[in-house]
């Protein structure tokens, strides 16, 4: 997830993301828990370096040292999680720099066709067909903004072939379109939306690697198909057929239209993609609706900030241009005025309609005909992804998410029902318990359960209830009245992680599972709202650290990870420890106590990935605000890998300017690597510095375009060795 520059005439989107600050209560912080792993006297004696020193000197806890035969092991014959490549320097150029003995190579071009009988054609992948390209046609090609993904390989050639699920979170309205062809203010036109709107959502490809030349290429197939917010989907689980999701495309409230920005993902056992709905909330224009606390909790707001896709124009006669309308399809682009032309109820109107969005979505990569599924016993809020600890026979899955927001909580969801390879399937996912996470000063931790059949959360609603502002102490949720049932819960995910006292962390994103230790690894990309209380704000910071907190303002970010009682991922305590401390040399940590230096210096790390090895890959995300003011210290963003076990990290690639590294799965072998390069030249218009013109070069009519690489080790060998 990236920071994003609006169009002119928009509201400018947050600095830290695209949420304002919405947490409200009076939780202990992650900053101020950390700060208790030290002493104020410890800071203030020998400084802030000093007891930064003390943290990572070693891990705190002896549950995190690893026995002989974990330490470093290798899984089906691969070499062990060593870094066995060169770092590379700080890059600041407009193509990828890469470790020596690498190449990496463009791949699934925003715009490329993958249905239709252009698919392969070149002339019909480049910026001229990408900008000039109708909504319908857009709807047959690789949309935008590039981000989580996951390769499904074939069982005929698993390393050679397969199917990849492809997130497109969001768009850059001066790339899409023609130059000076978008309209930034007031009315839209009902074409422009529709391209917008065909730009976002999933593709799903099949890929296969040349036998003449090694390079993967896009394969015709029936498969092939597009996901957009305009895609029917279904819900299932304890939601489906509430109250909050009546709208009147639903009356019953057990299907809604499309799935939207879509961010990180996740894979089940049984080989269906996971993907997540992060930043959706400011598509909608809620009007005098905000107050609700289904909308205010998650920064849905009086007027969109996004793309205008509730303002279509006015045809002549007084219809909206809705190109896509349908007795099937009503109002497909007015539903995101939420607050307007409200009826008697729910079921004649849209003001339900930002609760159909920030879940879980399931889809089926190998049957084209299957419709997606919303599985509501995961939650709703800007779900990051949703990674899932190893199946075991006899025991619940846990799937993990994080809440990408300021100062908002990390998720993990636990089956009722036990996994059976013969059996499983996507039933599992509607049954099950949503836990927020506490973690605590002395280093171990709390899973906590979102469930109206728990005792303890029952009797925290009651309390909340009681006393709202011993959870909410600004008082801004004093008509708290409750739940009035599981589905309530799970559509107000953030409210009952209020309630049950979950740690507000800097903006939890990416997770990844250790394959030998079973440590789970989180990204923490930064926050700015982490600060002292102003008591003369309107709004003061809900979580101040104390003077001992190492991160007030949190620019640069770092990385966590615990380690689940016992080993059993259904856990419900924990032990966890920093794992590196993200920033320049004069202000980071290590795992051994040293600060990064030029080999390894990153800021704002986002995605993760643990290969079968055992080596963590991290992937930043600086904002093109963060991008243009530390663009001499960090250059662009990067691909590191780090050893688990030492702490150590190396620099492995950069990407072109004005870019987010994101997104990141491989083949079987691990010989093949692919990343997502998203938003090249984001921002440019406004700082010039990030103007890019990756991949296309001269040909790209001075205009980046969001893509895959494909990354493979010259002698053929394993990636990262």
């Amino acid at each position: 997830m990236t920071t994003r520059t609006q169009p002119q005439g928009f509201r400018p989107a947050d600095a830290g993301n695209d949420e304002p600050e919405t947490n409200l209560t009076a939780h202990t912080s992650f900053g101020a828990v950390v700060a208790r792993r030290y002493s104020r006297r410890d800071v203030l004696q020998g400084g802030l370096s000093a007891a930064l020193a003390t943290l990572f000197a070693a891990p705190v806890l002896g549950a995190f040292a690893r026995p002989a035969e974990a330490s470093g092991a290798a899984m089906g014959g691969l070499p062990a999680a060593k870094l066995g490549f060169e770092a590379i320097p700080i890059y600041r150029g407009d193509a990828v720099s890469i470790a020596r003995g690498y190449t990496a190579r463009p791949f699934l071009v925003a715009g490329e066709p993958i249905i239709g009988d252009r698919v392969g054609e070149a002339s019909a992948n480049s910026v001229a067909a990408f900008e000039d390209c109708s909504g319908t046609d857009m709807e047959k090609r690789i949309g935008s903004h590039h981000d989580g993904m996951h390769f499904f390989p074939s069982s005929e050639a698993p390393n050679h072939r397969g199917v990849m699920c492809l997130n497109h979170e969001y768009i850059d309205p001066y790339k899409l379109f023609p130059r000076g062809a978008w309209v930034a203010e007031g009315p839209r036109p009902g074409e422009q939306i529709r391209k917008g709107i065909a730009a976002h959502g999933v593709s799903v490809v099949a890929i296969e690697r040349g036998a003449e030349d090694g390079n993967w290429r896009i394969v015709k197939s029936h498969l092939n198909r597009r996901i957009t917010p305009e895609t029917p989907v279904v819900f299932s689980g304890p939601a489906r057929g509430s109250a909050l999701l009546r709208t009147k495309y639903s009356p019953d409230g057990t299907r809604t239209r499309g799935t939207l920005n879509n961010c990180a993902n996740g894979h089940t056992p049984w080989n269906t993609y996971l993907t997540c709905e992060e930043n959706w909330a400011s598509y909608f224009a809620a009007g005098k609706e905000t107050s609700r606390r289904e909308l205010r909790r998650y920064a849905v707001c009086e007027h969109s900030d996004r793309y205008g896709w509730d303002q279509p124009a006015i045809r002549p006669g007084g219809r909206y241009d809705e190109p896509t309308a349908s007795e099937t399809n009503p109002d497909p682009y007015r539903r995101f005025a939420c607050g307007e032309d409200l009826g008697a109820d729910a079921t004649e109107d849209y003001r339900n309609e930002p609760n159909c969005q920030g879940w879980v979505v399931e889809i089926d990569p190998f049957d084209p005909d299957s419709t997606p599924v919303k599985r509501t016993a995961l939650g709703r809020f800007a779900h990051e992804g949703c990674t899932a600890a190893p199946a075991r026979e006899g025991e619940p899955l846990v799937f993990y998410s994080g809440d990408d927001a300021m100062n908002q909580y990390m998720f993990k969801f636990v089956t009722r029902e036990r996994y059976a390879a013969t059996t499983a399937g996507g039933h599992m996912l509607d049954s099950g318990t949503l836990y927020a996470a506490r973690f605590d000063a002395d280093g171990h931790g709390a899973w906590l359960a979102l469930d109206l059949a728990d005792p303890v959360f029952e009797s925290a609603v009651a309390c909340a209830i009681k006393d709202p502002r011993s959870v909410w102490p600004g008082g801004h949720y004093d008509d708290f009245a409750g739940f009035s049932d599981q589905a309530d819960v799970l559509v107000n995910a953030r409210l009952a992680a209020d309630v049950a006292g979950a740690t507000p962390m800097d903006r939890p994103e990416w997770c990844a599972i250790h394959p030998q230790t079973g440590e789970v690894y989180l990204s923490l990309t930064n926050n700015e709202n982490r600060g002292a209380a102003d008591p003369s704000a309107e709004e003061p910071r809900p979580v101040p650290p104390d003077a001992a907190n190492p991160r007030l303002a949190s620019e640069f970010g770092h990385i966590i990870r615990w380690r689940e009682q016992d080993g059993r991922h259904d856990a419900t305590r924990f032990s966890w420890e920093i794992f590196v401390l993200c920033g320049p040399p004069d202000d980071s940590r290590t795992l051994a106590g040293e600060p990064l230096d030029a080999d390894n210096m990153h800021a704002s790390p986002d995605g993760l990935r643990i290969d079968s090895r055992g080596l963590l890959w991290i992937q930043t995300d600086m904002g093109d605000t963060q991008q243009a003011k530390e663009h001499a210290r960090f250059g662009n963003n990067q691909l590191l890998a780090a050893d688990p076990d030492s702490g150590e990290i190396r620099r492995f690639l950069q990407g072109c300017r004005g870019q987010e590294i994101t997104g990141i799965t491989a083949t079987p072998d691990e010989r093949t690597l692919f990343i997502n390069l998203q938003h090249p030249g984001e921002g440019s218009e406004a700082t010039p510095i990030l103007a890019s013109t990756y991949p296309d070069g001269p040909r790209s009519r001075g205009r980046g375009r969001s893509c895959m690489l494909v990354i493979n080790k010259d002698d053929g060998g394993v990636i990262g060795t």
